[in-house]
């Protein structure tokens, strides 16, 4: 036998093993100890924190000025993941990409959620981050359901005026959605993860407000928004916000779930007389709040989103999807009334 071919037998078998290294599910040198307990970590804004839930976490319910409305019946809270012992929700209302990514900025007297989850990733094995985040950014869809709201007051049309321009700002958020989640990877690549070793998920927004509801509810007493503005929001622009969303996850590699079309016939007032039947708040004003003048400013800030039903099913839909290997879907109701993942193309 040529050294050569002596060369390559001997060689071949490391070369292997270098690729089976490579391509490890396994943490890479560092990370947490083999023993570390497993954990899911949320990350983003007010759709992940749990804002319009209830039963927010002591110390985010405005003390010290932080409103970031953690709640204990969050999505993330309802999330089954097979192997996972801990549940980490840094989400807070208001944020933008910004804040979920590495900044100095603050915000609810809280920093960097990128840098908190590193803290999190060196004393336990993060196996999952859900990421939900966008709206905040250019669309600035609070501000815009806003916006709406003085239209109903004024009889206008706020749809007609947004709508030129909405693809625009949808269009502006997705580098920086971008940067935000390559943040996350670089942050648990620096703690000793693999590509491989988690799974990263964006998450999109459902529609709060749809045109079917009762006229009797178009007003203070519920939805006061006017009917073209309802059919925007839930016909036009979710769907742009997800489409924006769905091209930030797949430039950085990550899985994503759609929930534009996930709150259909459940949204604000479309319960009519039976609210329970939906799964986003109403117009929701806190009337304690606007005695304190700290907390006036926030008195609206529960309003036109999921409550505690609507966690709960997109928690369902998202437990069901990381379950599967799909590296996207959509969430849609099934013929019992819960939420499904459909894997796209299906």
């Amino acid at each position: 036998m040529s050294r050569r071919l002596v060369a390559l037998v001997l060689v071949l078998p490391l070369l292997a093993l270098l690729l089976v290294v490579a391509d490890s599910p396994l943490r890479g040198p560092g990370g947490p100890p083999p023993d570390a307990p497993t954990a899911l970590v949320a990350l983003g804004d007010s759709t992940m924190s749990g804002e319009g839930a209830g039963s927010y976490e002591p110390g985010t319910d405005g003390e010290n000025d932080n409103w970031c409305h953690r709640s204990e019946h969050a999505s993330v809270r309802k999330t089954a993941v097979a192997g996972v012992e801990k549940v980490f929700n840094l989400a807070c209302s208001g944020a933008n990409a910004e804040q979920v990514g590495l900044t100095d900025q603050v915000r609810n007297n809280e920093g960097s959620q990128a840098a908190r989850l590193a803290e999190i990733a060196r004393a336990h094995r993060v196996t999952t981050v859900l990421v939900a985040v966008g709206a905040n950014d250019d669309p600035r869809f609070g501000d815009v359901l806003g916006a709406c709201l003085r239209a109903w007051f004024d009889r206008a049309d706020c749809s007609r005026a947004m709508g030129d321009e909405w693809r625009d700002r949808v269009d502006r958020m997705v580098p920086k959605v971008v940067s935000a989640l390559r943040d996350v990877q670089r942050v648990l690549r620096d703690e000793g993860y693999t590509p491989r070793s988690y799974t990263l998920v964006l998450q999109s927004y459902a529609a709060p407000v749809g045109p079917d509801l009762p006229f009797d509810l178009q007003n203070l007493s519920g939805c006061p928004l006017r009917t073209g503005d309802l059919r925007w929001v839930r016909e036009k622009a979710v769907g742009e916000l997800s489409a924006g969303l769905r091209e930030a996850a797949s430039a950085v590699g990550a899985r994503f779930l759609d929930l534009s079309r996930a709150g259909e016939g459940r949204e604000a007032c479309a319960g009519g007389r039976n609210p329970d039947r939906e799964w986003f708040t109403r117009l929701t004003v806190d009337f304690d709040g606007l005695r304190d003048e700290a907390r006036a400013r926030h008195a609206l800030q529960e309003s036109f989103h999921p409550n505690a039903r609507g966690h709960e099913q997109f928690g369902r839909c998202m437990s069901e999807f990381l379950a599967t290997s799909a590296r996207s879907a959509s969430c849609v109701a099934g013929d019992d009334g819960d939420l499904r993942p459909v894997p796209d193309g299906d």
